[in-house]
């Protein structure tokens, strides 16, 4: 499993930690830490999932995301 630690754009109430959690959730091989206004921490399976179908999935739904760790 994979660590990541991202600051994602454009969430500013709890409907969009919603959103954020639904389309993380649809993700095969994701397991969410954490989903919060502004930030979510997740592990990930890459043979699963990839980073940047992590980060597509989000900007898909109006969220991009910013920072990365």
């Amino acid at each position: 499993m994979t660590h990541l630690s991202m600051t994602i754009g454009g969430m500013s109430c709890n409907h969009c930690v919603g959103a954020v959690t639904k389309a993380l959730k649809a993700l095969p091989g994701v397991d969410i830490e954490q989903v919060g206004i502004g930030t979510s921490t997740v592990n990930f399976d890459e043979r699963a999932t990839s980073q940047a179908q992590i980060t597509l999935a989000l900007q898909d739904e109006g969220y991009p995301v910013l920072t990365i760790k």
